[in-house]
Formats: structure tokens, sequence, C-alpha cells
């Protein structure tokens, strides 16, 4: 199988804000990404945003530090792991659009914004 290779896209923006486009499942082909995993049942994310018809937790108007959906046990558990900040991209997101953060996480070549220390 052909590995693919880190290009801007907005269809790779996950609901929860991660860029499936710089992950290394996605890329080897070991994952269809968020929008076609159609397995990942489990995400609470995924299916509220799919529920309310929105792309992501940008399209929402609650807060998305204050959302009990976001900040769920398991995306904690994700932040610390892979010092990831979900809700960084969320607010990249609100504030410059899906395609320029399409665009900075493909130059940057990350699946997500790094917490601040």
């Amino acid at each position: 199988m052909e590995k693919k290779t880190i290009t801007v896209s907005v269809e790779s923006v996950a609901a929860c804000g991660l860029y499936c486009g710089a992950c290394r499942k996605y890329l080897s082909g070991k994952c269809p990404g968020c929008k076609q995993n159609h397995k990942a049942t489990w995400c609470k994310i995924r299916q509220c945003c799919s529920e309310k018809g929105f792309r992501s937790c940008a399209d929402c108007s609650v807060d998305v530090k204050a959302c009990k959906i976001h900040n769920n046990v398991i995306g904690k558990i994700f932040a610390f792991l892979f010092n990831s900040d979900r809700a960084a991209c969320i607010r990249y997101i609100k504030a410059y659009g899906y395609e320029a953060f399409a665009e900075e996480m493909t130059k940057r070549k990350a699946q997500t914004m790094r917490r601040s220390k």
C-alpha cells in the first residue's frame, strides 16, 4: 500500500479539531480519517457534530472549553499523552477558518497544536 503525503484538505479536519491529514495511521492507510471512520461510534464528539450537522466543534456556539462532550476523560488523557490542545485547534478554526487550519497543520506536519507549558 502506498503511503499518502500530508496535503492541505479541509476534509481531513476531525470533529474534535485534530488534523487527520497529518496522522500516521491515516497516512499509512490504516485509518480512513474521522469523517469516513464509521467504526468510531465510541467518539461522542464526532456523534454530536454529526447529529447537529457540524463539520467540527468550531461550528458550535458553545465555547469549546465549557463543553462537557469535548472535554471528556478520553480527551484529557489524549491531551496529556500527546501534549495536544484540541481546544486551541477549534479556536484557530473559529478565528481563521478550515482552509487556514489545514494549511497551518500541513505546514507544521502536525495532527494537533501543542499545549503551552
